[in-house]
């Protein structure tokens, strides 16, 4: 049996959902109190203000994908050389985001539009960035990418373009198969890695 989440994480999870379904004017401490199903000034007991209950937000997501990666990473250890066996682990995760964590990526579309606003969510969003990016890097480092930090960038927006061309994009009503996304992953790392 999962254990239950925190209360924390309930709050967490009550603001993606709102911010995937009602964007930031919908995120309020009361909605995510109601959301959550929790007694009000739930929410404002673990973040006092807005920019904390969206500090909160940002954490929250963070995690989520942190354990999806570790999730997706479970198993034999990956042989880097192999860029069959990197093209398939790449296309599994991005294809269990793309049919698995919707609304999280709606909600971190959401975040990303309105950082563009606001630096202090700029600043939030920047510093949960750098986080998902530097474990690239170090794949394309270890793969023997010549240009490392560039490929990383280059792997970084094919998936994120991806993923919201198939999650809010033109292409949602026929997004990639996991098929799909091997043939283009291992396409891509072929390119760069010139093998």
């Amino acid at each position: 049996m999962a254990p239950q989440p925190s209360r924390a994480e309930r709050i967490g999870d009550a603001a993606i959902d709102l911010l995937a379904t009602q964007g930031l004017r919908g995120l309020t401490h009361r909605a995510v109190d109601a959301a959550a199903g929790l007694p009000p000034g739930s929410t404002s007991y673990y973040a006092r203000t807005r920019e904390a209950l969206l500090d909160l937000v940002m954490a929250r997501m963070v995690e989520l994908d942190g354990a999806e990666v570790t999730t997706a990473g479970r198993g034999r250890p990956l042989d880097l050389s192999d860029l069959d066996a990197v093209s398939t682990r790449i296309a599994d995760q991005l294809h269990a985001v793309m049919t698995k964590s919707q609304v999280r990526m709606l909600a971190r579309f959401e975040f990303a539009l309105e950082s563009t606003r606001r630096d202090a969510l700029r600043a939030v969003y920047d510093a949960a960035g750098a986080q998902v990016r530097q474990p690239v890097l170090e794949v394309m480092r270890a793969a023997g990418s010549p240009a490392p930090e560039r490929h990383a960038r280059m792997m970084i927006c094919w998936y994120e373009g991806t993923l919201f061309d198939s999650i809010a994009g033109a292409g949602r009503h026929r997004p990639p198969t996991r098929a799909e996304l091997r043939a283009n992953a291992r396409e891509l790392l072929r390119g760069m890695l010139g093998r």
